[in-house]
């Protein structure tokens, strides 16, 4: 009985220790960063595609708290399909009062070994900006992803 009762304790205390509380949990953890690459131009322009058949959609969110972050800037860059980085195939958007963004471009060829990638910048008033790479997987057709940004 006495095993059976320590059994059923240690059970009840794992149980326990494995729950984070309330105040410690984040709710939406940071975007993790990425290589920049050397082929970052600043100013992108803004539009709404630089290519078809791939959609890119989400929203800019606050590490912590999931706030929409409105008219944060999300720039963009990726290869054409021959696999060469062109003026094509970059471009930028201010986020919408929920924090939206959507576009569209062409599917990203991998290169030199690098698997299919796009890149971003993402910056906001009072935030760290963001610099990070999404990875579409073959024959994907639209990518969901938030980018959630840390304060200042």
């Amino acid at each position: 009985m006495k095993s059976l009762i320590s059994i059923i304790f240690l059970g009840a205390l794992s149980l326990c220790l494995s729950q984070p509380s309330g105040a410690a949990q984040t709710e939406c953890p940071p975007t993790a960063p990425d290589a920049e690459g050397p082929f970052y131009k600043a100013e992108a322009p803004i539009r709404a595609n630089t290519g078809r058949g791939l959609t890119v959609r989400g929203r800019v969110r606050s590490a912590g708290s999931c706030a929409a972050i409105p008219e944060a800037r999300v720039e963009w860059w990726q290869t054409n399909p021959q696999g060469r980085y062109d003026d094509e195939h970059r471009g930028a958007q201010l986020t919408s009062s929920d924090g939206g963004y959507r576009f569209e471009t062409d599917f990203p060829p991998g290169y030199f070994g690098r698997p299919p990638h796009i890149h971003f910048k993402v910056s906001a008033p009072g935030h760290r900006s963001l610099t990070t790479q999404v990875y579409p997987k073959r024959g994907q057709s639209t990518i969901t992803f938030d980018f959630v940004l840390i304060k200042e």
